[in-house]
């Protein structure tokens, strides 16, 4: 009897998008054919996003323009998360220096909150979200606020984001700006922290969710966070070999190339003695090596060196790359 397919064993597939879904304004190959298979074997869809410069309708239509199943409540985005957590903090009313676009200020405005975009109108908050528009003037309002004592909330702290053209810098980047001018740090809304997956999932009515997102750092330590099976893919910011190096909150329980690879039969990972097979590739461990036996363009044989090095380092706080000897190559 075949194998399943990876994706028959859960209900539902949270997907993160830049990087996953598409890089820039076009889609990544098989993305879209895989996503619009999901209704015909009964999976759930969502998308859970760190993107705050667009509403999650803005998202929604641009997924549709692209050939994707979307509809407006599948979008979970980090600006829905930074506003229930500022609505959560702050009497009704309450003004909000916004440090991102019109689609942040939206939904500021739907938490109940009073939108702002200068220290004279007086804020007792800062929200700051990515936006390619945002310049030195706008980063420099928020640090005049923020240095004033209003509480800051970030969407995200993504370091990068993928673009048609490669990695181009990401919110992280500018709130990292802000907190060199202000010594402050800012209460994070959106990923790695859990609630953005919990709603997501709580949409769909979804008790064994996928998450599926290519950064290590957002996505994969989010889905981990949330108690959640995450799948890492190498159409975006992680690698292989930052995947093999990851700390052990950051570890995927699954390595796919794509999500093509969703319709296939994931292989088993059987240890066998300190060696770790995986189909015809196996990895053992010598101190800080990992020996590989197998082709390096087969993944197979990275999921055998991921099984052996992170059984032989259970727990690392921080990343921790082998030396790989390729023994066949």
């Amino acid at each position: 009897m075949a194998a399943p397919e990876l994706i028959s064993t859960f209900d539902a597939l949270l997907a993160d998008l830049d990087g996953v879904v598409y890089a820039g304004p076009h889609a990544i190959p098989g993305a879209v054919e895989s996503l619009l298979r999901l209704a015909g074997i009964g999976v759930g869809l969502g998308y859970v996003t760190n993107n705050a410069s667009r509403t999650p309708a803005q998202v929604a239509q641009h997924l549709r323009d692209l050939g994707a199943p979307a509809e407006d409540h599948q979008v979970v985005s980090s600006s829905q998360a930074a506003g229930e957590l500022l609505a959560s903090l702050l009497p009704p009313g309450s003004r909000v220096l916004i440090t991102g676009g019109a689609s942040l200020a939206q939904e500021i405005e739907l938490a109940g909150l009073v939108p702002v975009r200068s220290e004279a109108e007086q804020p007792v908050a800062v929200v700051q979200g990515f936006h390619p528009d945002l310049g030195w003037k706008d980063l420099a309002e928020a640090a005049y606020v923020i240095a004033g004592g209003a509480l800051w909330v970030a969407t995200n702290t993504d370091m990068s984001i993928p673009q048609a053209r490669g990695m181009a810098p990401g919110n992280g980047t500018l709130v990292a700006a802000v907190a060199a001018a202000t010594g402050q740090r800012p209460l994070v809304a959106g990923k790695p922290e859990a609630p953005l997956f919990h709603a997501a999932a709580k949409r769909l009515a979804a008790d064994r969710p996928l998450v599926v997102g290519d950064r290590l750092d957002t996505d994969i330590l989010g889905g981990n966070n949330a108690g959640f099976a995450t799948a890492a893919v190498l159409t975006g910011v992680d690698t292989r070999e930052s995947i093999l190096a990851a700390r052990t909150q950051e570890r995927p329980d699954y390595l796919i190339t794509d999500l093509t690879d969703l319709y296939c039969p994931y292989p088993v990972v059987e240890p066998d003695g300190g060696q770790h097979r995986c189909g015809a590739a196996s990895a053992v461990v010598h101190g800080g090596t990992v020996r590989v036996s197998g082709d390096p363009g087969d993944l197979d044989a990275w999921r055998a060196a991921c099984s052996a090095w992170w059984t032989a380092n259970p727990e690392t706080a921080t990343a921790l790359a082998p030396v790989l000897e390729w023994v066949d190559h």
